[in-house]
C-alpha cells in the first residue's frame, strides 16, 4: 500500500526549487553495481591486495624453474696468477710462457670473458611448503575480494533505500506542510469572521513554521544521502543530486530467522585459508633443517677483444647443501612461525563465534523489526482516522484548533515512524542474508 504517491509529483517540484535548480540525476538500483565496480575504492584497493599476494605465489616458481644469467667481464692485470690462468682460459699459452722470470713478473694481460651461467633447484623441501603458503595467501585474499565485492552490494543497497527514505521524507513532510497551510488559512479566515481568537491562529502559525523546519532538514538529508552514494559510486556530484528511479518498498515481505552460520562464507573460507598459509608456513620452517640438493652450470667464452669468442668451456655440476647451524636463527623463524599459526586459529575461532553471536542478534533484530512494521502500520492507519473525523468535526465548530494540529502532527510523524520501520526490516533482511550467504 503506497500512501505518499498522490503527493509524489508536488513533492518532487518543491524539491526541485530548494536544490536551487540542481542538475538531477536518475539512478535506478539496477545499475548500482555496475558503476560501483569499475569505480569503487575499497574494492580497487582489495583487487589490488589480491594481485599482489597473486605476484607473491608466481614468485614460488622459482622452486621448479631455472635461473639464467648472463655477463660479460673485461679486465686487465699483471697479477702473476690472473695473468697465467687468463692465458690458459684464452687457449693462448705457449712453452715460452713457462719462464720463471714471466711466470713471477707477468706483462699486462687483457682477458674479455663472457659466461652464461644456469642454476637448476632440485630438491627443496622447505621451498614447496612456502609454495603452498603463498598459494594459500594467495587464495585468501581472492576470497576476501569476493567478500568485499558482497559487502559493498549490501552498503550500496543501504545507501540507495537511504536516499529512497530521504525522498519519501520530503514528500510526507510536503504534504503536512500543505495541510498545516491550508489549516490556517482557514483559521485566518473564520478569524477575521469573528469566530476565532487570535491565539488559534499564532498556534497554527506555530505549526506551519514547525513543519516548513522539518522540512529543509528533510532535504538536506537527501543531499547528505546522495552524496554518500556519490562516495560509495567515486562520481563527481558537485552541482547535482541523484533521484532515485524506484519508490522506496512501503511494505515488507516477512522471511524467518536464521541462526545457523554458513560455514561457506567468503570472510570464513579467507580466514580458514589464512590459516592454512601460516600453517604451512611453519612446515617450511621446519623442513628447512632438512639438505638441499640442486643443479648447476655455466658456459665461459675468452678472447683478447671484447666480446671475443676464440677459447671456451664449460661446468656442469651438482651441490648438496646441508645448514648445519645458522646461529639458532632458523629454529627462532620456526617458533615464530608456529606461533603465528597457532594465533590464527585462535583469530578463527574468535571471529565464527562473533560471526555467530551478530548472526544471532540480527535474527532477533528482523522479528523485532517485523513486530514494529506491524505495530506503526496500524499506529498510522489510526492516527489518520482520527485526524480525518477531528478535522470534519473542526469544521463544523466541534473541535479545538489545538486538538487538530496534534492530531495532523500525530499523523505525519507516525506515517515517517511507518516509512523508516519498512527501511529498517528490509535491510535488516538483507544484513541477515549478507551474514549468512
Amino acid at each position: 500500500m503506497n500512501y505518499t504517491k498522490p503527493f509524489l509529483l508536488l513533492g518532487f517540484l518543491a524539491f526541485m526549487q530548494v536544490t536551487n535548480a540542481q542538475d538531477t540525476l536518475s539512478l535506478s538500483k539496477t545499475d548500482l553495481w555496475q558503476k560501483a565496480s569499475a569505480k569503487n575504492l575499497q574494492l580497487k584497493i582489495a583487487t589490488q591486495e589480491f594481485k599482489a599476494a597473486q605476484a607473491d605465489y608466481r614468485q614460488s616458481n622459482a622452486l621448479f624453474l631455472p635461473s639464467i644469467s648472463a655477463s660479460h667481464t673485461a679486465m686487465t692485470t699483471t697479477n702473476p696468477l690472473m695473468a697465467f690462468g687468463s692465458k690458459l682460459n684464452q687457449e693462448i699459452l705457449t712453452a715460452a710462457d713457462f719462464n720463471p722470470a714471466l711466470l713471477n713478473d707477468p706483462e699486462q694481460t687483457q682477458n674479455y670473458a663472457t659466461k652464461i651461467e644456469v642454476l637448476q633447484p632440485i630438491i627443496n623441501v622447505d621451498g614447496i611448503y612456502g609454495r603452498q603458503a603463498a598459494k594459500a595467501k594467495m587464495e585468501a585474499y581472492q576470497l576476501q575480494t569476493e567478500r568485499t565485492k558482497e559487502y559493498l552490494q549490501l552498503e550500496l543497497n543501504k545507501a540507495f533505500m537511504q536516499l529512497q527514505l530521504a525522498y519519501k521524507a520530503v514528500q510526507v513532510l510536503e504534504k503536512a506542510n500543505t495541510t498545516s497551510e491550508a489549516t490556517l488559512r482557514y483559521v485566518e479566515n473564520n478569524f477575521k469572521q469573528g469566530y476565532l481568537q487570535k491565539t488559534d491562529v499564532l498556534t497554527v502559525q506555530v505549526r506551519v513554521n514547525e513543519v516548513k523546519n522539518q522540512l529543509q532538514y528533510a532535504k538536506s538529508n537527501v543531499q547528505n544521502a546522495s552524496d554518500y552514494l556519490a562516495f560509495l559510486l567515486q562520481e563527481d556530484m558537485n552541482g547535482k543530486i541523484y533521484l532515485p528511479a524506484e519508490n522506496l518498498e512501503d511494505s515488507i515481505m516477512p522471511i524467518a530467522s536464521v541462526f545457523t552460520l554458513s560455514e561457506n562464507r567468503k570472510d570464513l573460507q579467507a580466514m580458514q585459508k589464512s590459516s592454512e598459509a601460516y600453517r604451512k608456513m611453519m612446515q617450511s620452517g621446519r623442513m628447512s633443517f632438512l639438505p638441499r640438493l640442486n643443479a648447476f652450470g655455466a658456459y665461459e667464452l675468452y678472447d683478447t677483444k671484447i666480446f671475443g669468442t676464440a677459447a671456451n668451456g664449460y661446468t656442469l655440476g651438482a651441490q648438496l647443501s646441508w645448514s648445519l647451524f645458522d646461529g639458532y636463527k632458523s629454529v627462532g623463524k620456526f617458533q615464530k612461525a608456529k606461533a603465528d599459526f597457532q594465533k590464527a586459529e585462535l583469530d578463527l575461532q574468535q571471529y565464527k563465534a562473533q560471526s555467530q553471536l551478530e548472526l544471532n542478534k540480527t535474527g532477533r533484530q528482523l522479528r523485532d523489526a517485523e513486530n514494529k512494521v506491524n505495530l506503526s502500520k496500524l499506529a498510522f492507519e489510526q492516527a489518520q482516522e482520527a485526524y480525518r473525523i477531528r478535522k470534519n468535526r473542526f469544521t463544523q465548530g466541534l473541535e479545538k484548533t489545538t486538538d487538530v494540529l496534534q492530531s495532523e502532527t500525530q499523523m505525519a510523524q507516525k506515517e515517517l515512524e511507518y516509512l523508516q520501520a519498512v527501511f529498517e526490516y528490509n535491510f535488516t533482511q538483507q544484513y541477515q542474508q549478507f551474514l549468512t550467504q
